[in-house]
């Protein structure tokens, strides 16, 4: 494997000059886990951490390093652990808003291609394909409506005519991502080494078509429920996956509520700050009240946050818990 394969280019080369003379090197997130990062380098694939320093310039959590950022890393010495310094200038941001919270959620990075899985059973809604295609233009990246499972329609010709009237110009492929059928013509969005990434509800297919572009069982699968066509939740966290051909793809745990991210209309970013310590505690769902490890707690008895506005983040994070239900 070579770093071009992931995506890495002469221009990214040119422009880590800089970082390379302090002793960095450039490696590209394919995991991402609560604790720790799998990051790809030229030579391996690794285990590394954000560096303190990052999480705290972080203005907000999609900041933060994300499955497919290209990052300026420093190997470990002795038995730690390799340290991710920086996170290099974006070409795409795939970000919603986060269910539930009032903050952007990072879902992909760098990535060129973004394929919209729907399938013709009981996922197939126009209005959510229109948000799912305002989400991939906010990105930057390119979208393509992927109808999967196609055997299932006796009309796929009049499905395919509904899409184009809310996507005009916008490709779309009927694929039976099972069996393989159109898989040979959607082959071509990974040319030149590009990154596709798979967004659309749990249950469409995105893990069954990930295997086939990857030629191996890389993620579970499930049938959908009979009663609901509703999927299970195979794909559990973002991960990146380097393809034998060439490119590599970025598959997504299914998303069932799509919601935009207007920056500039951030009514959480005064809590910023605490949300980005809060990646430190030491459970993923922490109040910052009486759980041990806190590290939002720690931080006002240091003196470093005021507790009052603590208290006020708590007391929002409690009423928006309670909307969502």
């Amino acid at each position: 494997m070579t770093f071009e394969a992931l995506g890495w280019s002469g221009e990214r080369q040119a422009d880590f000059a800089v970082r390379a003379a302090a002793g960095l090197i450039p490696g590209r997130v394919v995991g991402e886990h609560r604790s720790h990062f799998r990051v790809a380098t030229e030579a391996i694939e690794l285990s590394a951490e954000m560096t303190g320093r990052l999480r705290n310039a972080a203005v907000q959590r999609s900041d933060l390093a994300g499955v497919g950022d290209f990052v300026a890393l420093r190997l470990a010495t002795g038995d730690g652990s390799a340290s991710i310094e920086e996170v290099l200038p974006r070409t795409s941001a795939l970000v919603r808003k986060a269910s539930g919270e009032e903050r952007p959620q990072l879902l992909a990075a760098n990535v060129d291609v973004v394929f919209i899985v729907t399938a013709p059973d009981g996922d197939f809604n126009l209005p959510r394909l229109e948000r799912l295609l305002t989400l991939v233009a906010d990105s930057g990246a390119a979208p393509v409506i992927v109808l999967n499972k196609s055997d299932l329609s006796d009309d796929v010709a009049g499905m395919t005519g509904e899409i184009t009237t809310i996507a005009p110009g916008v490709p779309v492929h009927a694929i039976g991502a099972r069996s393989g059928d159109g898989i040979a013509e959607i082959e071509q969005y990974f040319a030149g080494n590009r990154t596709v990434g798979l967004i659309g509800s749990s249950g469409v297919g995105k893990s069954t078509l990930t295997n086939q572009f990857l030629g191996r069982a890389a993620q579970a699968t499930q049938e959908v429920r009979a009663h609901d066509s509703r999927g299970r939740h195979t794909t559990t966290h973002r991960q990146l996956f380097l393809r034998p051909h060439g490119g590599s793809i970025i598959d997504t745990p299914g998303m069932r509520g799509v919601e935009r991210w207007l920056p500039g209309n951030d009514s959480g970013g005064n809590f910023d700050d605490i949300q980005t310590l809060a990646l430190e505690c030491k459970f993923s769902n922490c109040r910052h009240e009486a759980e041990p490890k806190c590290a939002v707690r720690a931080a006002v008895a240091r003196g470093e946050l005021d507790a009052e506005r603590v208290a006020g983040y708590v007391q929002r994070a409690r009423e928006t818990k309670s909307s969502a239900r």
